[in-house]
């Protein structure tokens, strides 16, 4: 079926099926009284959170780009001075002497986050845009057969009610072409709809009305000064009845049909922050008369052809059918937790992370941040920034695997924009050569460290970074982007090779001061802190990106000789260890835990996302990563089960990682969230809600489904499929594995029954096998045989050629 053939019958069809797709509807029976009941829509720059209240109904608004706070100079640029003196205490066993001087001095000037509140200081906070609210002028009445879904499909959210023996009908969408909020009124009557339209925020707004036009202006503070402007209308649109501009609202009366169009802007530069970009007054005014002149239906139609494309890269089924297929999503939440079968709720939860990675990241703008889009708040929590030291990594673990690596391209922009802050507070701080960033991070490029030096001293976060840019290579094989961003990893390189020094006992090369994210030791005298030398955590992401650069430049036939120099430094890097009580250590020294359930399991990086520790490559060390694992525990944050679920997927237990899967699905009450787990509306409950356990978690279920990592590369198809009876029948589309391959996959009772390899580069393909498998060409040539025991085979492949595994 063609994209205008589709889209015919998707309007043919009423607005509410008798039945909805339990794997890609979320559903509710009741208006939502909380964010975190609503259905959020995205496009990537606008984003709505839809309620759909009969009565009052609010809509919140939002503006990816829409910061308060601005560019500022946050580094303490005589911090270099007191570098050898904190690297001396460290090397000497003064931990307590290194972290006082490391508050002292290693931190950022002025009032940083704001203790991650920093909307009015110049950090910023990303904030929401403001409400469009309905409000229906039969308030009187009582409405019944109430019903609200959010379809992935179609990224459609479509709400109904009946009062007075009249069906009202709300369909909404955001458009990725149209850059346009649409909304669809309709009622089973003529002359039926009558509201009251209006945007409100609460500060630094002008709202006006006029003749079917809302628009309203602001500017928003950076500290004490003037910061981002912003603007945003909506246009009404009516067949029958009339409107009447009423303050600074639109009401329209006795309508048989009604469309309402949203658009906003900033003037956020997305290609040179220090500068402003145009006044977005006029861009919306633009955007809103393309989308006006085009209508509703051609609106939807390209729509739905964009978002399909998107959506359909990868699709996830299992073949396990829902009894009930009425049931609401919170209520197949609590199901779910209380034990009863429901398969299609993870592939329900593995499609929404999809969507929502489709809804709030696209080319050119800015990256999902904590909240993806989507926040009610003028003080966002954590100002809604991009914390790195494992958040906003985890926001975009799911792109390459999942097909959608092009949505990665405002992280990788991201990433590069940072080079020139970071060259800044590397000198600062370290007098280093190349870039750093610490933990915290916002649109105006602050790498400075953080107000805490407990917390705000992470040297690696950049580094973490730069991995993006070398995974999206190993998934892409695009020389072109690798030679384009090969110098912002060189650059994190060069940072941590010139501030690593010898720790005395071995000799080993350490980074120093550092710490491993937000959590403190205890060492033998008792000491309690935070600041270390070489944490685990830093020295893997350190082999990694020494690696990744040394891989690099062999490929780009450049820097030969700082080729070799960061191979021999690397062979010096202090090596993973294992601790007495058989764990992997968390830092250079076997010291005991603070917390010993914390929520970051950062010495387990060399597991995941790093590839370091394999099962078949590293015993030894994965017995000591299960034995950290089993110590820590299954509970947590709603991103740090997601982190476990990747965990136990790469050790190949299907079962250990669904257990965690239904952890992160457990039901959490939007008015009192404790503990992680779900939202009704599957926003992931840090608490509050942050969207990296969605993000994470989806990363964790295609982990199960098809893994490509290792030195070698070898395509594993099914390495942690659950032994559950409703995981045992499926099929996956479109999944992606490193050397640019996409696989395509049908199981029977647990088993691979046929494949598709398609190689998209034409690199050599290794693909493990199980037992009387073959692998054939397009025209049924046998290129390799696996014999009765299994194992690894080898085979050249063509570009865009399938190979078939049968």
């Amino acid at each position: 079926m063609n994209h205008v053939m589709l889209f015919l019958a998707v309007m043919a069809l009423p607005l509410f099926a008798s039945a909805q797709k339990p794997d890609v509807t979320i559903r509710f029976s009741k208006p939502a009284t909380n964010y975190l009941e609503a259905l959020p829509l995205g496009n990537g720059k606008i984003g709505a959170l839809i309620g759909g209240h009969p009565v009052k109904d609010d809509i919140v608004l939002n503006e990816i780009s829409l910061w308060s706070g601005g560019v500022q100079d946050a580094d303490n640029d005589t911090a270099y001075r007191i570098l050898p003196r904190i690297q001396e205490h460290l090397l000497q066993g003064r931990n307590k002497e290194a972290q006082q001087l490391l508050q002292q001095y290693f931190i950022c000037k002025g009032k940083g986050s704001g203790h991650g509140r920093g909307a009015k200081v110049p950090y910023g906070a990303y904030q929401a845009l403001g409400m469009l609210q309905l409000r229906w002028h039969d308030s009187t009445s009582a409405w019944h057969h109430y019903r609200r879904t959010l379809n992935l499909e179609t990224a459609t959210a479509r709400t109904s009610w009946e009062r007075n023996g009249v069906t009202y009908h709300q369909e909404a969408f955001t458009g990725i072409p149209g850059n346009v909020l649409a909304i669809r009124l309709t009622a089973s009557k003529k002359g039926k709809i009558a509201f009251s339209a209006g945007l409100t925020r609460e500060e630094h707004a002008t709202v006006a009305a006029g003749p079917g036009l809302i628009t309203m202006e602001g500017q928003l503070p950076n500290g004490a000064q003037p910061g981002m402007r912003y603007a945003a209308a909506l246009q009404v649109r009516t067949t029958g009845g009339r409107q009447t501009v009423s303050g600074n609202t639109v009401r329209v009366e006795n309508a048989d049909e009604c469309w309402l169009y949203f658009a906003a802007a900033t003037d956020y530069n997305h290609t040179d922050y220090t500068k402003k970009g145009p006044a977005p007054a006029p861009l919306v005014q633009a955007t809103l008369k393309a989308a006006v002149a085009k209508g509703y239906a051609q609106l939807y139609q390209s729509h739905l052809r964009t978002h399909g494309e998107l959506f359909n890269r990868n699709r996830f089924y299992l073949d396990a059918p829902l009894a009930n297929d009425t049931l609401t999503t919170p209520d197949r939440l609590a199901r779910y937790y209380n034990g009863e079968a429901d398969a299609q709720l993870p592939v329900l939860y593995y499609n929404f992370g999809r969507y929502l990675l489709i809804g709030s990241s696209r080319p050119g703008g800015l990256p999902a941040n904590l909240q993806g889009l989507w926040a009610p708040e003028y003080q966002t929590p954590w100002n809604g920034d991009y914390h790195i030291n494992i958040n906003l990594q985890m926001n975009y673990w799911l792109a390459p695997v999942t097909g959608l690596d092009d949505l990665a391209e405002p992280l990788h922009r991201y990433i590069k924009g940072l080079e020139a802050p970071g060259a800044r507070t590397a000198k600062a701080y370290y007098n280093a050569p190349g870039w750093v960033a610490h933990v915290i991070c916002n649109p105006w490029g602050f790498t400075s460290p953080g107000e805490g030096a407990d917390w705000g001293s992470t040297l690696t976060g950049g580094a973490w970074l730069c991995e993006h840019i070398w995974e999206h290579f190993r998934y892409t094989r695009d020389t072109a982007f690798l030679r384009q961003y090969y110098p912002v990893m060189k650059g994190a390189a060069q940072f941590l090779r010139s501030i690593l020094i010898k720790e005395p006992t071995h000799g080993w090369l350490v980074t120093a001061p550092s710490n491993s994210p937000e959590h403190a030791y205890i060492m033998p005298d008792g000491t309690k802190g935070n600041t270390v030398m070489g944490p685990a955590m830093d020295m893997q992401i350190c082999r990694e990106l020494f690696g990744a650069c040394i891989a690099a430049a062999s490929i780009l036939q450049t820097d030969d000789a700082w080729k070799n120099e960061l191979a021999a430094v690397r062979s010096q890097l202090a090596p993973n260890q294992v601790g007495a009580a058989g764990d992997l250590n968390e830092w250079l020294h076997d010291w005991k835990d603070n917390e010993p359930h914390h929520r970051h399991i950062s010495q387990l990086y060399a597991l995941h996302p790093y590839d370091e520790i394999t099962p078949w490559g590293t015993p030894e060390l994965t017995k000591a990563v299960r034995e950290t694992l089993r110590q820590r525990g299954d509970d947590g944050t709603g991103w740090s089960l997601a982190w476990k679920i990747n965990f136990w997927a790469r050790l190949g237990e299907g079962d250990r990682a669904l257990a965690l899967l239904h952890k992160l699905l457990r039901p959490v009450d939007p008015v009192k969230p404790s503990g992680g787990g779900s939202y009704p509306n599957l926003f992931c409950a840090h608490p509050p809600f942050q969207i990296d356990g969605n993000f994470g978690g989806t990363s964790g279920i295609a982990e199960m489904l098809l893994q490509s990592h290792g030195d070698t590369g070898v395509i594993r198809m099914l390495p942690a499929l659950p032994t559950e009876a409703g995981w045992q029948n499926g099929r996956v589309t479109g999944l992606r594995a490193r050397g640019a391959f996409k696989v395509d996959m049908r199981w029977q009772q647990g088993r691979i029954t046929k494949a598709g390899i398609t190689s998209l580069k034409g690199e050599t393909c290794r693909l493990l096998l199980p037992a009387g498998k073959t692998v054939k060409d397009a025209k049924g040539k046998v290129l390799a045989r696996v014999g009765e025991t299994g194992g690894e085979v080898s085979f050249a492949t063509e570009k865009n050629k399938t190979y078939s595994v049968e």
